[in-house]
């Protein structure tokens, strides 16, 4: 039986790390907002940007798993050329 929504189980850590994301860019508006330091904001838009990237790799990372457990489904298939791609625009 192929599953074409994740569970909650594989959403979790994903949501999870964009949710920690979230709070360090509002960290980031409220710096420059505030005239925080250059060096700070820097720090907290780099945390940030590795936040998203690894979502980015986790939501791939799902992706593929699905495509090696059930490679019929039809739902939403991705090639491999698709999925290198993917991970290519994260680089």
């Amino acid at each position: 039986m192929s599953q074409t929504t994740p569970t909650a189980a594989e959403l979790k850590p994903v949501l999870n790390r964009l949710r920690r994301a979230q709070g360090q860019l509002n960290a980031v508006i409220a710096a420059v907002e505030g005239g925080g330091r250059c060096r700070d904001v820097v720090i907290q838009l780099a945390a940030v940007s590795s936040a998203l990237d690894k979502a980015g790799f986790q939501i791939i990372s799902t992706a593929m798993q699905k495509c090696l457990t059930d490679p019929d489904d039809t739902t939403d298939p991705m090639t491999v050329d698709e999925l290198e791609k993917l991970f290519l625009t994260l680089s």
